[in-house]
């Protein structure tokens, strides 16, 4: 079952918006991070960059989660596949083009901008001179499992993200053998649930209370299928929940879950990945009240409502290259950390804050220009040619 209309409407904004605020953190997370620049700029605000260079990093689990709902909105509306589009293998392989093909350029530019940067200074965060393999193996997004040093910051993510949507995937086309094999022998009036969730939500639990307990796993997506997981199960069960017990049974359980394994292992980016899980889940009602006050409040709201429209168009906007800031940002980093460390003195705490600033700047600037003039392009010709390739 398709989420109504006005329950999908209600949840882009707010996914947009988590999107965009998340993006930022990242690249900010990035920038305090990786030194230089964020080493002697300390002595100005040492708290704030203290917070940005670790907590900060939490950032991810709102990446995790809204990555998790929209995946399960995209693939199967109500945690059944649905009937026809293109099998399972070609719907990884197209994650992998989408999510790779914008990697792939980017790689190429953190090489240049590496062995730029490594003329300039010598930086502990720039990698050495890449070889064909290493390059080859970041391609494959196996570089995590095979413990080769990544060539840029936030290529692990990239490859989690294939990995678990491979997970759901496999769900999905499970989940569909065994709907289909229980309709063949219950009566056409039982109640038959979507078996695709329940696998789902064992693995959410698997991930909580087991795999994200223990860091060995931190370079495969069971660490990280449990807060990918509580997206994926508040996408299927979060609309319609007020008029059906069993979603909120459902939803009871994975909170029941949760609160456990809070309990045995009180992780902190779980209560972020809970709490944002949870916020996705409330959007429509929180949503409905809204709409509700503006109604009281008669048209002295229009100008706000048109204000409202504005901001809306500008997070779709940003929240469509936040992929995009997300690859080009470090690049950016390396090249404006070697220029300042090489002609800006250590001692110039100001200058070097500007220079976070500037990467900052730089990389909010490229990213629009990427996304629309690289990763567009690079999706339509990639969905052309797969589309005349299943023709043929």
């Amino acid at each position: 079952m398709r989420p109504a209309p006005a329950e999908a409407a209600a949840r882009q904004p707010l996914i947009d918006a988590l999107k965009v605020g998340a993006a930022q953190l990242i690249v900010l997370h990035h920038l305090a991070f990786y030194g230089p620049m964020s080493e002697h700029a300390a002595v100005l605000a040492p708290a704030l960059l203290a917070w940005l260079g670790d907590p900060a990093r939490q950032a991810v689990q709102v990446f995790l989660v809204v990555g998790g709902a929209l995946a399960a909105r995209g693939l199967a509306p109500g945690g059944r596949l649905a009937a026809g589009g293109p099998s399972l293998p070609r719907r990884l392989l197209l994650r992998y083009l989408r999510l790779g093909w914008p990697l792939a350029v980017t790689l190429m530019l953190a090489l240049v901008c590496a062995a730029l940067a490594r003329r300039l200074a010598d930086l502990d965060h720039v990698p050495d001179a890449a070889e064909l393999g290493e390059i080859l193996v970041h391609l494959l997004l196996l570089q995590d499992l095979l413990g080769v040093e990544a060539l840029s910051a936030g290529v692990w993510y990239v490859a989690i993200d294939v990995q678990l949507y491979a997970l759901l995937l496999a769900a999905l086309g499970l989940g569909a053998k065994l709907d289909a094999a229980w309709a063949a022998r219950a009566p056409a009036a039982a109640w038959r649930p979507a078996t695709a969730p329940l696998l789902m939500a064992a693995g959410t639990l698997a991930s909580l209370l087991v795999f994200n307990r223990d860091s060995d796993w931190d370079v495969a997506a069971p660490y990280f299928l449990g807060a990918y997981g509580l997206g994926v199960l508040a996408a299927w069960w979060g609309p319609g929940l007020r008029g059906s017990w069993r979603r909120q049974l459902g939803l009871g359980l994975l909170a029941g879950g949760v609160a456990l394994a809070l309990w045995l292992d009180f992780r902190s980016r779980l209560a972020l990945a809970a709490a944002v899980a949870l916020l996705l889940v409330l959007a429509p009602v929180l949503r409905l009240g809204l709409d509700r006050g503006r109604q009281r409040a008669g048209a002295g709201l229009a100008e706000c409502g048109r204000l409202g429209a504005r901001l809306r168009r500008w997070l779709a906007a940003q929240s469509g290259a936040s992929y995009a800031l997300f690859l080009v940002h470090y690049p950016v980093l390396m090249l404006v950390g070697a220029a300042f460390a090489r002609w800006v003195p250590a001692q110039s705490a100001g200058l070097h804050a500007l220079g976070l600033l500037a990467a900052w700047g730089l990389s909010l600037a490229l990213a629009p220009r990427f996304h629309r003039q690289v990763e567009q392009p690079g999706l339509r010709w990639i969905g052309r040619h797969l589309a005349a390739t299943r023709a043929a």
